[in-house]
């Protein structure tokens, strides 16, 4: 039995509709694993993202170091090395052939100016031209001389000089009469003084000039101050006494070299205060303003990563860590010296970076 033209039509329409079908399968079965490479990747993205989000969380931590202030005096100072040397030191000789007649003193006698030392045949008596210790006898009663020949010795070790060098950039800042201290550190004395002469004429270095600068020290009180003993000679330039005091450590400086310190405030974020700095030692400064005695600052820590970085990511992700230390208010005191070498210190203020 034949078909008819509409069932031919039909079977024909079927295996199409089959083909289409598939087609369509395919596509959504390309449109899934698309989804899902694409949700794997986002997963993947996702998860790197909140690795490097921790990582830059903890890198970019502000850390702050406390800080307290106290009451004290603080002082800065110039300080220079240089040797003792004797001011009166003489020894005496013969001026003719003769014989010694007498000998009046001996080795470690102290003597005054005029005091007889020795008598020679030729009607010549040694003595004294200052006051001194006899440091040397050469000779004994009897012995014969001869012109040039040395006698004796005497030494004033009551009354010392030390000559420093100061440089270029110091030398306006002393003068003739200035008060100084000279300390002895391997007999532990020290003794004030004042500043005697500055030779402004001469000079010496290359690239930058030093003055001779001279001291001279009353040592009568101290035993066993003799020349060629190392000496270091302080002179005092500013002091501030019973002010407010602060770790230099404490201080951060502005871009316009302001500074400021950092102060917590009632929700713990870090605020900047400005503060008026003083006097400074290089270790401890005077505050005028912006900060009480008493009261607890911060400054950003020293740190790997960049302190202003630092505080921008952080300000980004909210992270900030407080060191705990120490801050029992003792009684301190910053007066002193500054010890610096032949160009000691005069430091006016911290470089420490700024870490908003």
């Amino acid at each position: 039995m034949s078909s008819t033209p509409r069932e031919e039509q039909s079977q024909a329409a079927e295996p199409r509709k089959d083909k289409n079908t598939a087609t369509q399968r395919k596509r959504r079965r390309k449109r899934v694993r698309r989804l899902i490479i694409a949700l794997i990747v986002l997963a993947i993205l996702g998860g790197a993202g909140w690795i490097s989000y921790q990582r830059l969380r903890d890198e970019y931590r502000v850390v702050y170091d406390p800080y307290t202030a106290t009451t004290g005096n603080i002082s800065n100072s110039l300080s220079f090395s240089g040797t003792m040397q004797l001011i009166n030191n003489k020894s005496y000789t013969a001026s003719s052939q003769a014989k010694v007649r007498e000998v009046y003193v001996s080795v470690g006698d102290m003597v005054k100016e005029g005091d007889k030392l020795m008598r020679l045949s030729d009607g010549t008596t040694i003595t004294a031209d200052f006051d001194g210790k006899i440091n040397k006898v050469d000779r004994e009663k009897g012995d014969e001389v001869n012109p040039n020949d040395t006698l004796v010795q005497v030494a004033d070790f009551d009354h010392m000089r030390v000559s420093i060098r100061i440089g270029e950039s110091n030398i306006t800042a002393v003068d003739i009469g200035q008060a100084c201290r000279v300390t002895v550190s391997s007999i532990n004395a020290t003794f004030n003084s004042a500043i005697s002469a500055i030779d402004y004429a001469s000079y010496t270095g290359n690239n930058v000039a030093y003055y001779t600068t001279t001291i001279d020290v009353d040592t009568s009180g101290v035993d066993n101050v003799y020349p060629g003993m190392q000496a270091t000679v302080t002179i005092p330039q500013q002091e501030a006494n019973n002010v407010v005091v602060l770790k230099m450590d404490a201080i951060s400086t502005m871009p316009d070299n302001s500074a400021f310190v950092y102060k917590q405030d009632e929700s713990g974020a870090m605020t900047e205060v400005p503060v008026t700095v003083g006097v400074s030692n290089g270790n401890y400064v005077e505050i005028k303003s912006g900060v009480a005695d008493g009261e607890t600052v911060y400054a950003v820590a020293k740190t790997e990563t960049d302190s202003g970085m630092a505080a921008l990511f952080s300000s980004m992700f909210g992270s900030q860590q407080i060191n705990t230390r120490n801050q029992n208010r003792g009684n301190w005191n910053g007066g002193g010296n500054m010890p610096g070498g032949n160009n000691g210190g005069n430091n006016g203020g911290s470089n420490r970076n700024r870490g908003n």
